[in-house]
């Protein structure tokens, strides 16, 4: 051995920093091999697989660097640095779960949702079925599926999203939200009478779906800035250009959104049969022909 170091013109020093640093990097690959191995065995999710494989190898990459850079530089000697770079290789590492236990506090905290809740998070809805130290769950609603009714998926959101997306909550402080209704009529009805049979249904049909809430506005007051001067169902007046339009807007719990458009719909419809002066419009091609003045010799 004395003979080879001789050779290669090296110090003893120098080649006891070479065997530490090749016993290192035995030791790193077989606990990589073997905590991959287990997390393979406990895990059979391939995408949950890749995320747990994702952090052991940074983590342990982190450590041997760390571990390496102790031996050749005696700057690392410190126990005190080598602790506070461990832990910042540590922080690098698993960033993204330290994230959602960030964002797990966040929601124990400040409570944006809980269970049971119907909420937004970037462009995922649903209900809020479970609540996770890494991530929540919630039955996706929406997407494919009008007027935000249930797909029958459930969705794992990372508990970080709330952190990075905007988060609507449906119910939290104010459990209404306003829906519209558009009814377009053709310019040759009667706008006024089919108004008039609007507000009727209006009436007749939505303004139950709002008790309780001007009780909830109150309540919400005292910590949201949430002031509805006018709960009553209400039509408003537009034109187009198919036609005259009447939007139907009324306040209703988001459970209840599809359920109402429905019968409205079905006592619109009833109504407007009724009255011939009063037709639905659609889109159509009018073609018109004007009359021309001149000779007929001069017609082409």
């Amino acid at each position: 051995m004395t003979g080879l170091i001789e050779m290669l013109n090296v110090s003893s020093d120098t080649v006891s920093k070479l065997v530490a640093t090749l016993v290192l990097l035995i030791l790193f690959v077989l606990l990589r091999f073997l905590t991959c191995s287990l997390v393979k065995r406990k895990v059979s999710d391939p995408a949950r697989f890749h995320h747990w494989r994702r952090v052991i190898v940074n983590t342990l990459t982190i450590i041997a660097l760390v571990l390496v850079g102790r031996v050749w530089i005696r700057a690392f000697d410190s126990l005190a640095t080598f602790l506070g770079l461990a832990s910042a290789g540590l922080a690098v590492a698993m960033h993204d779960s330290i994230a959602n236990i960030a964002g797990w506090v966040f929601i124990l905290w400040r409570k944006p949702f809980k269970a049971g809740d119907r909420i937004q998070v970037g462009t995922i809805r649903g209900d809020v079925i479970d609540l996770r130290l890494f991530q929540f769950s919630v039955i996706e609603v929406g997407n494919w599926v009008d007027a935000e009714q249930s797909t029958g998926r459930i969705v794992h959101i990372p508990n970080s999203q709330i952190l990075r997306e905007p988060v609507s909550n449906y119910e939290t402080g104010f459990q209404y939200i306003w829906h519209e209704i558009p009814v377009l009529i053709t310019f040759e009805s009667d706008w006024r009478k089919a108004k008039e049979l609007l507000t009727g249904i209006a009436s007749e049909k939505a303004e139950h779906l709002s008790e309780g809430a001007e009780a909830q506005i109150r309540r919400a007051a005292m910590r949201y800035l949430i002031f509805f001067k006018n709960l009553t169902p209400i039509v408003y007046t537009t034109v187009r250009d198919s036609g005259v339009l009447l939007t139907l807007r009324y306040i209703v719990k988001p459970r209840e959104r599809r359920n109402s458009e429905q019968t409205i719909w079905e006592a619109i419809l009833d109504a407007f049969a009724q009255h011939d002066d009063i037709t639905l419009a659609y889109p159509t091609t009018r073609f018109y022909k004007a009359e021309s003045n001149l000779p007929a010799e001069h017609c082409r």
